[in-house]
């Protein structure tokens, strides 16, 4: 059958009539398949949901236990009958619990990547190239400029400041899901093993990357008061990005902001958000990343989602791939 008949755009998100579902709607839906955690795939107030078990906690804990009426949980791999097409969940590389959704009828398969990266991350399982006649990807950092350097160089740069400044405090702005938790496992694998402060707002998820086995070593409350203000010199806080705008990281002796993100790469970004040490730790594919995916996994056509659709929806014409850009509205950056 014809793809664009099997799941097409809609103003609430990508629908698979035939099997009466959205994938990561962004408004509330009868029944909703959804890739990840963030809060622009991974929205509340929809009658069923269909997700990883990973991700179905990670809602309930960002939304509370009734954020859907009925919930259903997704095993990595299995393939399932949903009306009158075929799904199956494929790991995404993205976050914990993150998953491609593969949709399948009448000899044709498509597959929706949601959020995904390829380098490896200690916190999720990595992503798993699924063939398909098309390949929906996204484009967070679709132009050919994005090369990030290795993770490890950049953890080595905040490892250098904190040798350099021992009286600073070390103040790591990074999303509450999954970045935190990849920076914090990228830290102990470097040899880092003293204790992490972390704000109130990432103790939740914390917790739960712990309860799964990762083991993210000592971490404690990053509460300060006078008295308590010395011992945060030569500490590394991490905390969400948003609070590095209010009084509480101004509490800190002598803070260096941080801040952890593909978007580093841009000077103009980081010096707008105050940052002193940039540091290139992204969740998402750089270019070669995108390309390289798409080269891998040789799809018919490719769809491109939010982004930067338009530089890589040319790069797959020049390749001979079939490709056009989706322009879905209501998908940012948050996991960056």
């Amino acid at each position: 059958m014809r793809p664009e008949t099997l799941l097409y755009p809609t103003p609430k998100g990508l629908f698979c009539e035939a099997g009466g579902f959205y994938i990561d709607p962004v408004h509330p839906v009868d029944k909703a398949l959804i890739t990840h955690g963030h809060a622009d795939h991974a929205r509340s107030g929809h009658g069923e949901v269909l997700a990883t078990r990973e991700t179905l906690e990670i809602m309930a804990i960002r939304y509370g236990a009734d954020f859907c009426r009925r919930s259903q949980e997704a095993v990595l791999g299995e393939t399932m009958t949903i009306g009158d097409v075929t799904v199956s969940f494929h790991p995404a590389g993205h976050v914990l619990g993150s998953a491609q959704i593969a949709v399948s009828r009448g000899g044709t398969k498509i597959v929706v990547s949601g959020d995904y990266k390829r380098r490896r991350d200690p916190t999720c399982l990595p992503f798993e190239p699924v063939p398909c006649d098309v390949f929906i990807t996204e484009a967070t950092f679709g132009l050919p400029v994005f090369h990030h350097p290795p993770d490890a160089d950049e953890v080595g740069k905040l490892l250098t400041s904190l040798r350099q400044f021992p009286e600073r405090a070390h103040l790591v702005g990074a999303y509450a899901l999954g970045k935190a938790q990849r920076v914090i496992m990228l830290l102990r694998e470097a040899g880092y093993h003293e204790p992490i402060y972390i704000h109130g707002a990432l103790v939740k998820l914390c917790d739960y990357y712990l309860s799964k086995g990762i083991p993210l070593g000592e971490l404690r409350p990053a509460t300060v008061t006078a008295k308590e203000k010395p011992a945060f010199a030569g500490a590394v806080v991490i905390g969400p990005p948003s609070a590095f705008a209010d009084k509480w990281a101004r509490r800190f002796p002598d803070p260096i902001p941080i801040f952890a993100s593909g978007w580093m790469l841009v000077r103009q970004r980081a010096k707008q958000r105050g940052v002193e040490l940039p540091i290139i730790i992204s969740d998402h594919c750089d270019w070669a990343e995108l390309t390289d995916t798409i080269r891998e996994i040789r799809p018919g056509q490719v769809w491109v989602t939010h982004g930067r659709e338009e530089a890589l929806v040319r790069w797959c014409e020049l390749e001979g791939i079939k490709a056009r850009p989706l322009h879905l509205v209501g998908y940012d950056d948050e996991g960056e």
